[in-house]
């Protein structure tokens, strides 16, 4: 009987193992949005999830979640572009892929001072050098185009890692892609 006793203490470390702890953080700055995020993976959490809209407090927002626990790797730094043009984010998209920071997600939301604006988010790995990231974003109102240029890009070894459909301060509506190749 006492090892029924023993038994859930011993396996309470393996459960916990499968543990996630999350942080929501809610702005309507991206470089308010960069410093906190930053400031939670200098004690452990990375990047999980992003979205931009109106919460019920506070009116338009960029959220991220961020999560700690099962994530393989070390300590993160990150980066948020935002611009009502794609040109410009398509050179801080490139630059930041040769410092060796990563597509993580894309949103689309109201800042306080840009307006309608696009943001991504980049993410580094402590120790990563810098590499020779691509990235393509393709900005378009209509689908017929996307298509035709999303297929260009395939056949040019480029992999789509991130969409959003909504009305931006430039374009109107617009599909925004982005793709990355290595």
């Amino acid at each position: 009987m006492r090892s029924l006793i023993v038994l859930p203490f011993l396996l309470l470390p393996l459960l916990a193992a499968d543990r996630n702890d999350f942080r929501v953080l809610a702005t309507s700055k991206t470089s308010t949005m960069e410093k906190e995020m930053n400031q939670a993976a200098e004690e452990g959490y990375v990047f999980a999830a992003t979205m931009g809209g109106d919460t019920a407090a506070a009116g338009s927002e960029v959220v991220v979640v961020m999560t700690k626990g099962s994530a393989p790797g070390g300590k993160r730094s990150y980066k948020l572009l935002a611009t009502s043009k794609t040109s410009t984010m398509q050179k801080e998209m490139d630059q930041l892929g040769a410092e060796g920071f990563d597509y993580k997600g894309q949103t689309v939301f109201s800042s306080t001072f840009g307006g309608r604006e696009v943001v991504v988010i980049m993410e580094k790995e402590a120790g990563r050098a810098g590499g020779a990231i691509q990235y393509k974003l393709l900005a378009t109102s209509k689908t017929s185009t996307m298509q035709r240029e999303l297929k260009e890009m395939g056949d040019a070894g480029f992999a789509l890692v991130g969409l959003t459909v909504a009305r931006t301060a430039l374009g109107g509506a617009e599909l925004v892609s982005i793709l990355r190749k290595q």
